[in-house]
C-alpha cells in the first residue's frame, strides 16, 4: 500500500553537511514503515536526483540509520553556502522536494 511520507516521517528536513554537501533526513514514526523502506531500498541515489534534477552522480550517499529508523542522503550543493546567488545559506529550506514522495509499506 503507498502511503504518502507525510503520513509516515514525523521529521523531514534538510541542512548543511558543509559548504558543499546538503544532507535530507527522513525519520519514521514506526519501526515498521522504516523497515518497509528500508529493505525494498524505496530511497535510491537515482530517485533523490530524480526529485532534485540532478545527476545522480551529485547524490554522494544514501544511508539507512537503523537506531534513528532514518534515512540520510547527502548531495553536492548546487552552489557552496553563503556564496553570491545562495538563497539558503543553512540549506534549512530544501526538503519540500521530498514532500512528494510516497512509499510502498
Amino acid at each position: 500500500m503507498k502511503r504518502p511520507i507525510t503520513e509516515i516521517a514525523r521529521v523531514i528536513r534538510s541542512k548543511n553537511s558543509g559548504p558543499f554537501e546538503l544532507t535530507l533526513d527522513i525519520l519514521f514514526r514506526e519501526e515498521a514503515h522504516y523497515r518497509a523502506v528500508r529493505d525494498g531500498r524505496q530511497v535510491t541515489p537515482e530517485r533523490i536526483a530524480a526529485l532534485y534534477g540532478v545527476p545522480a552522480s551529485d547524490i554522494l550517499s544514501v544511508v539507512y540509520f537503523d537506531p534513528a529508523m532514518a534515512v540520510k542522503a547527502t548531495l553536492r550543493r548546487p552552489l557552496p553556502s553563503g556564496v553570491p546567488g545562495d538563497s539558503d545559506i543553512y540549506g534549512a529550506q530544501q526538503h519540500a522536494p521530498l514532500l512528494s514522495l510516497e512509499f510502498d509499506v
